[in-house]
């Protein structure tokens, strides 16, 4: 199963809206065959799996390991469960059942029902962590929510300046270049009035080769100039006219996007964690201090899970208490 997980992460850019998914096949406690999901709308794990084995005929005396519940419905592909069923693989080890509708548990019994074993709940917790987007998304019917910024060491987020001024840059190329590849993997990027005026973001993925995700901001009172980026119709944008942040990420439900980052600025980012709307947050720490300027946002409710440190700069990585 820690196999299935690794193949599984090289779907991470192309595999979203779909979860990500990995597949072994074993026989006689050898690999046989693997795949992973690699692109939305293509073959899935368990189908690229099965084509990967040179010898069809050792199919009935193997197990298929799948980090994700067999789908037993038609969308873009044939259902995975009835492919197991046709090459009449005896036994199947899950990692985690599929919240989505159209599967949640009918892969599994469509598997029992054919008379194959079937073994759920193995690496459980790293499976759920694997696609704990496209969970979210389903179970609470809204975007998976990221925070992002970055600050000083004593907790500012930037100088006072005032429009057009360049910011302080907290970033190094490379810590830089980690953010955009952010944005490849989540399908929206979302920044609020203030920082479109005073920054006039792109919200691409210059530096990362991978989708330039949904751009996304506030504006309530028609301030925003035609002239800014996200007014150039080079990449999706949706400029809502609410601060009502439910709203907003109901509607970005309806939309289909299963990942929200939020990049800024301060007052944006801390309505998300008052409201209690954010699911991780990344704070990449400069080695420096600014003495004053726009305080940083308060992470109550949230839990240190990780900590990377590169350049000099620490990149803090926290989950919410739910």
């Amino acid at each position: 199963m820690w196999r299935c997980i690794q193949l599984a992460k090289c779907g991470t850019v192309g595999a979203p809206p779909n979860p990500m998914v990995g597949a072994v096949i074993v026989y006689k406690d050898k690999i046989i065959g693997e795949g992973y999901h690699r692109r939305c709308g293509g073959p899935h794990a368990e189908v690229n799996a099965i084509r990967s084995v040179r010898n069809e005929s050792l199919l009935k005396e193997s197990i298929i390991y799948v980090s994700l519940e067999p789908c037993s419905h038609y969308g873009k592909t044939p259902p995975c469960a009835d492919l197991i069923i046709e090459k009449k693989i005896p036994r199947v080890v899950v990692g985690c059942m599929d919240p989505f509708a159209k599967v949640n548990g009918q892969g599994i019994r469509k598997l029992r029902d054919a008379g194959i074993e079937v073994v759920v709940g193995v690496l459980e917790k790293e499976c759920l962590e694997l696609n704990k987007r496209f969970i979210t998304f389903h179970q609470q019917h809204r975007p998976f929510v990221t925070l992002k910024w970055a600050q000083s060491e004593d907790g500012f987020m930037d100088a006072e300046r005032r429009q057009n001024e360049e910011p302080v840059k907290f970033s190094s190329h490379f810590t830089q270049t980690l953010v955009h590849r952010m944005r490849a993997m989540n399908q929206a990027i979302m920044v609020g009035t203030k920082t479109v005026l005073m920054d006039n973001p792109t919200l691409t993925t210059r530096l990362w080769e991978g989708p330039n995700p949904l751009r996304v901001t506030i504006d309530r009172n028609g301030v925003l100039p035609d002239f800014i980026h996200l007014k150039d119709g080079k990449v999706p944008t949706v400029i809502y006219n609410t601060g009502d942040l439910r709203q907003i990420l109901a509607d970005l439900y309806k939309r289909g996007v299963q990942s929200l980052m939020v990049e800024g600025g301060a007052q944006l980012l801390q309505h998300f964690i008052d409201e209690g709307l954010w699911d991780e947050a990344r704070v990449e720490v400069a080695p420096f201090c600014l003495g004053s300027g726009v305080s940083a946002p308060n992470v109550r409710d949230g839990n240190l899970k990780g900590m990377l440190c590169v350049d000099a700069r620490k990149i803090l990585n926290y989950s919410r208490e739910m």
